[in-house]
């Protein structure tokens, strides 16, 4: 009996190929099989895990997993309360990172979250090709030619999965010689050192806290003020966890927070010399370090794609895309995971989606999945009926209970179309920026929003036949709880329209 091929998914012709065996790549996977879409999966790792086989340098990741939340571990609503878990129909397979915490803290250590998702894969069995590397990238005819470390590969869909990876640095003089934060070593080597931190985002704070005990002096610097995630209401901003050196500075403890541009850098023999101007007219500043470290970010490792016709855009060269997570520029290329933050939706009172991590990007790889299944594949999805007199309470239970909801504000909502002549229908989860901009039949959608005063309400958008749709604010509750008798009054009063079938 001949031998298995212990490696999958051989080069040759499939409906779809994914690239990258981190969240996204593993979340994209597990629902096209889901929807019987055949596929390779492909990975230049040797293991499934991503970003999260390195970072963070310090560990404690930022997202939480509340092993005792308000409701069951396997209800769909606990993923509210777990960000780490990955998405799975069957209830073993689900909240498997509350599992694995040793009760240390609510927020995993990078570990832990590297054995979320291997158990993942493995609990859900799905089949990846490690150690396939994706190097170039052609069109032939209709299909994508994606060539590899194991030869080439032909697909009429590709999703790539492939994160926010890549290391930059800006060419300010000097900069060559400065470490990036990839490169940061064992804590224990700054001990009693001068450091300087270029960048005033998480992953410079994340150096700083981590350094704290060790470093002689931090100083942080970047042209525009640091924000904060509890002053922005959103995870825009320094995230709490890493507010100590924010109370170092205020106290003297020996951090220094600047907001200043670097104009250059000089390398000497025994260390560094920044050479700074401070922000708003502040003037020249000379800041000598003995370690200079570049937390200055990440941009897409699209190899060719660009020169394929991806535009891209920003800094982090983040492809455009659709509401749907296609390339805006070059259809049939779809994007998963942490590099979905290229579709912004509507950035309500400024404020960005969640589709950076992984408890807002795995929703949007089902939504994604089920968009390329009927538009590249012609698979027809359910659409449940919905009976007129549950509409109110279906919407209200939705505000106040959906994950995705909540972990996806003011981005995903809850569709009901309003068809007279086929009925109610359940659209489920769609982007709200492509509900509000499409002109369609009659429908509704709610979702839940942050204002920027920090109150969480949910908004409602009712279209009618060939109009734009119109929002309409209902009230928050102090327990979020937005099943209220007004919420109520004001759905029926939005919806009432008896004559074609809608609720009363």
């Amino acid at each position: 009996m001949a031998e298995l091929d212990e490696r999958p998914f051989p080069p040759g012709d499939y409906p779809v190929v994914v690239v990258g065996s981190g969240p996204g790549g593993l979340q994209t996977s597990y629902f096209l099989r889901g929807l019987g879409i055949e596929h390779a999966l492909l990975s230049a790792d040797e293991k499934p895990g991503g970003m999260f086989l390195h970072f963070p340098f310090f560990q404690r990741l930022l997202s939480w997993t509340k092993p005792y939340a308000q409701v069951d571990r396997h209800d769909r609503a606990y993923e509210w309360y777990d960000w780490n878990s990955l998405l799975a129909d069957e209830p073993e397979n689900r909240a498997i990172m509350a599992e694995l915490m040793d009760g240390s803290s609510s927020f995993p250590s990078r570990p832990e979250m590297e054995l979320n998702l291997a158990s993942y894969a493995e609990r859900t069995a799905l089949r990846v090709r490690y150690g396939c590397r994706w190097e170039q990238t052609r069109r032939e005819a209709e299909r994508f030619v994606l060539s590899t470390s194991d030869g080439d590969y032909r697909c009429k869909v590709a999703v790539f999965a492939v994160g926010v990876a890549e290391p930059w640095k800006p060419d300010t003089p000097g900069f060559e010689h400065v470490a990036h934060y990839v490169q940061t070593r064992e804590a224990a080597s700054y001990a009693g050192k001068r450091l300087f931190i270029v960048g005033k985002q998480n992953s410079g704070f994340e150096l700083a806290t981590g350094l704290l005990p060790w470093a002689q002096r931090i100083v942080l610097a970047s042209p525009r003020p640091a924000k904060l995630s509890v002053n922005t209401h959103s995870l825009l901003g320094v995230r709490a966890r890493y507010v100590q050196p924010f109370e170092d500075e205020v106290l003297g403890g020996g951090v220094f927070i600047l907001n200043a541009s670097i104009v250059r850098v000089e390398r000497f023999a025994d260390g560094f010399r920044v050479h700074c101007l401070r922000s708003e007219g502040g003037g020249e500043l000379v800041v000598d370090a003995e370690e200079v470290i570049a937390a200055t970010g990440f941009t897409s490792p699209l190899r060719d794609l660009p020169d394929l016709g991806v535009n891209v855009f920003g800094q982090s060269r983040l492809p455009s895309m659709t509401n749907y997570w296609e390339s805006s520029s070059l259809p049939g290329i779809f994007f998963a995971g942490t590099i979905g933050q290229g579709s912004a939706g509507m950035k309500k009172y400024g404020l960005p989606s969640n589709s950076g991590a992984v408890h807002g990007a795995r929703y949007n790889a089902r939504i994604m999945v089920g968009y390329v299944a009927r538009t590249y594949f012609g698979h027809k999805l359910e659409r449940p009926a919905v009976a007129p007199e549950q509409l109110i309470d279906f919407l209200l239970d939705e505000a106040a209970l959906a994950p995705e909801l909540w972990n996806q504000k003011s981005y995903l909502a809850r569709a009901v179309s309003l068809d007279a002549r086929e009925g109610m229908r359940d659209e489920g989860f769609v982007p709200l920026a492509h509900f509000v901009d499409e002109e369609g039949p009659p429908a509704v959608a709610i979702t839940v929003e942050t204002d920027d005063k920090g109150s969480i309400h949910p908004a409602v958008y009712v279209r009618e036949e060939g109009r734009p749709a119109v929002e309409t604010l209902l009230e928050p509750h102090p327990l979020h709880d937005f099943r209220t008798p007004a919420n109520r009054a004001r759905l029926v009063s939005l919806l009432k329209r008896p004559s074609d079938g809608r609720a009363e």
